[in-house]
């Protein structure tokens, strides 16, 4: 009996061990798999068509993260215009909530078209995962170099004349980003902001060549985008949205504050992933936009494109959205304009 006794425990002991050696291995294999990513080439998506902020953001990024080999993975860029983000997004949140091969780029819209009342999309930042904030830029109101107004204020009371007359263009939909940062100084210069003529294209880069192309009067656009068509002398900058003057090319353009119109905008710019990350995948991007913000070559390249850095982590992205989404609101609620 004192034998099979030992047997039996012998048995039961040699199974817990394999048990044991077979749970670490499980997990050693886990870690592994999950040490592994990325695995293949990384996409990362610019919600617009080329030229404009967020192509240039994710063109600046990946190509960083490539030459300093943060990321030894191929990256590449797409462009996916259509209506200022939002068919992007829609397809994104609904197809693509696990594929952590692709990220996207994104600012404001993706709270604007959330909450606005026309082209309302069902999907926002809460159908992602926010990864990381890199930089803030500003809006800023341009017109040809040859136009009659040579400032806001000449802009805005030919708009208050006659607004019919007066085509304003920017890069995304009604109720988007660059519509809100046309028609701010507008409405707080008292013009209905409903009678503003605003036509919107898809992206920067279409808004200022319907500028150029005598299709628009003004348009409104990221301050950033604008430096190669000034130093060419093609364009004028009548206004920014920022507080206060900026550095650089734009240190003599001024505030839209300073010409009677008594607001302003700020335009963070951020990467994101999808719904359903892993959270290991999750802490590597993490880890690889943390390096990039601190690396000098993302320093060059934030000097090169006229952008001033701003770092937020995933949890404080996450927390300083929350917080944006109710400025947007009351935002759109004061122009009529929130669903």
């Amino acid at each position: 009996m004192r034998k099979m006794a030992t047997v039996f425990l012998s048995g039961v002991l040699a199974l817990g061990l394999a048990a044991c050696g077979g749970t670490k291995e499980q997990a050693a294999t886990k870690n592994e798999r999950a040490s592994e990513y990325p695995e293949k080439p990384i996409t990362m998506v610019a919600p617009s068509g080329a030229g404009g902020g967020w192509d240039k953001t994710a063109r600046s990024i990946t190509k960083v993260l490539a030459e300093t080999k943060l990321v030894d993975q191929t990256m590449t860029v797409e462009n996916k215009p259509g209506g200022g983000g939002t068919v992007f997004l829609a397809e994104y949140a609904t197809q693509d909530k696990k594929n952590s091969y692709k990220l996207f780029v994104n600012s404001p819209p993706i709270l604007i078209n959330h909450d606005k009342k026309e082209g309302n999309s069902p999907y926002g930042y809460g159908d992602t995962t926010p990864l990381a904030q890199l930089t803030t830029d500003y809006g800023a109101i341009v017109v040809k170099a040859d136009s009659p107004y040579k400032d806001l204020k000449s802009a805005l009371e030919a708009i208050k004349a006659n607004p019919a007359k007066v085509t304003v263009a920017g890069g995304s939909a009604p109720g988007s980003m660059d519509h809100l940062v046309a028609i701010l100084p507008a409405y707080k210069y008292g013009i209905d902001p409903k009678s503003v003529k605003y036509v919107s294209y898809d992206g920067g880069g279409e808004a200022m060549a319907a500028l150029l192309g005598g299709n628009a009067d003004l348009i409104a656009t990221d301050a950033s985008s604008v430096g190669e068509y000034l130093k060419a002398g093609k364009i004028r900058v009548l206004a920014i949205s920022a507080k206060e003057r900026l550095s650089g090319d734009l240190k003599d353009v001024p505030t839209f504050k300073e010409q009677g119109a008594d607001a302003d905008f700020t335009i963070w710019r951020g990467v994101f992933g999808p719904k359903e990350m892993t959270a290991d995948t999750k802490q590597y991007w993490e880890e690889k936009l943390k390096a990039l913000s601190e690396h000098e070559a993302w320093k060059k390249e934030l000097q090169a494109n006229g952008w001033e850095s701003e770092y937020k982590n995933a949890a404080d992205f996450k927390k300083f959205l929350g917080e944006q989404d109710k400025v947007v609101k009351e935002l759109l609620s004061a122009l009529g304009m929130e669903k």
